[in-house]
């Protein structure tokens, strides 16, 4: 049996955007439903950093102080659910879950985060504890270690650069031939450091972290203390495009300043809208999108 919920808001993604908006709207005395699949993007990594006051800290126990804190706001709830489906609605949205929950909602926010794509054996395992996305969130604990990268082009270049300012011990892993500029080659190997164009079959590893690089001509690179990368990666929630936000080159939804997508009365904040995968990022842009979206709401209203 199906069983409807109304509230002001509906937010998809119950992490820290998500929570953050929520905050903002509880706070503000709007009705709002969390509905959240309980697959965080960084359910691996052992600890956040580069957010005060939650610096070295356990993501997990800073996801489950956060929604304590939101939930002592009476006008929110949290629903442990997937979302299956949404639609337009003449009062404003519709969405369906896998818990047979009809939810509807003036306004919506997608804080759904995106889902990374592996591309070679071993990453999956080690993502978010030794092979990592961010020098600002996890640079300063590998400082100075000897540091492999896996790129090409300009985004294997612009890491490079990047992350020389933790260490001078890095190695360029290109995973096949080379496609940097010549320039670009020359200033990497200016600084002494060394570009391998072998194509990488996997990352030998124990319990997540890296030990080695093996490569399809079956030799192995030892002696890396951790991988920077850059993975392909998609929403991790359709809807979204379904309802018809544009989206960018880069496969991020596209948002102004204030949150807003392309289509009115949608939202959207936290990783799904940014490259900026960090917790304190995703935190400012949840508390942008909530305080935003009580302006609208205010606005058609009042």
């Amino acid at each position: 049996m199906e069983i409807s919920h109304n509230a002001d808001v509906l937010i998809i993604g119950g992490s820290y955007a998500g929570l953050s908006a929520a905050m903002a709207l509880g706070r503000s005395m709007r009705s709002v439903v969390i509905i959240d699949s309980g697959k965080p993007c960084n359910q691996q990594t052992p600890h956040s950093h580069n957010f005060i006051t939650q610096d070295g800290e356990k993501p997990a126990s800073i996801f489950t102080k956060a929604r304590t804190q939101v939930l002592a706001y009476p006008t929110v709830q949290f629903f442990s659910e997937l979302a299956l489906d949404g639609k337009k609605t003449n009062d404003g949205f519709e969405i369906r879950t896998d818990g047979g929950h009809i939810f509807t909602g003036k306004k919506i926010l997608f804080a759904t985060g995106v889902k990374d794509l592996p591309h070679i054996q071993g990453i999956a395992a080690c993502w978010g504890i030794s092979v990592l996305h961010c020098p600002y969130c996890h640079g300063y604990e590998v400082r100075n270690q000897h540091i492999g990268i896996i790129g090409n082009g300009d985004v294997g270049f612009h890491l490079v650069k990047l992350l020389s300012n933790w260490t001078q011990r890095l190695t360029l892993f290109t995973n096949g031939l080379s496609t940097l500029t010549e320039e670009q080659r020359n200033k990497t190997q200016r600084h002494q450091i060394e570009i391998i164009e072998k194509e990488i079959s996997s990352l030998g590893h124990t319990n997540g972290q890296v030990e080695s690089i093996q490569f399809s001509d079956m030799t192995t690179y030892n002696g890396i203390s951790a991988v920077f990368a850059r993975l392909p990666f998609e929403q991790h929630c359709a809807l979204p495009q379904e309802l018809g936000c544009e989206m960018t080159e880069q496969g991020y939804i596209k948002a102004d300043m204030m949150q807003k997508t392309s289509l009115h009365g949608v939202y959207a904040a936290g990783d799904n809208t940014s490259m900026m995968r960090s917790v304190s990022a995703a935190v400012a842009a949840g508390t942008m999108a909530g305080a935003a979206i009580n302006v609208e709401i205010i606005e058609e209203e009042f």
